[in-house]
């Protein structure tokens, strides 16, 4: 679940790992069955993130992450992705 109580830890972990870590980051939500506003709003923030550190945030959703972030239109600014594989070929291509 990424929700209002777990979006700061949630962020504040995603955060340091772009400012610290590689340029491109994969995030497998695949497992989350559930994520409300707060949790959009930080994968918006850590996406920007990312791109400000010219990197990508790829994100590995589910049929259910997926409807939620479509709901909102988020679609076409969040990189999702199907599996971890399709991420990777796509961070390949990039």
């Amino acid at each position: 679940m990424l929700d209002a109580f777990s979006e700061p830890t949630f962020r504040k972990v995603l955060s340091t790992k772009i400012e610290e870590g590689p340029k491109h980051i994969i995030l497998d939500l695949s497992q989350i069955d559930f994520v409300d506003s707060s949790g959009l709003g930080a994968l918006v923030q850590l996406a920007k993130q990312a791109q400000t550190a010219n990197g990508t945030l790829q994100i590995v959703t589910n049929a259910r992450v997926t409807q939620t972030v479509k709901l909102v239109r988020l679609e076409k600014f969040l990189s999702l992705q199907t599996s971890v594989d399709a991420a990777l070929e796509n961070i390949k291509s990039s």
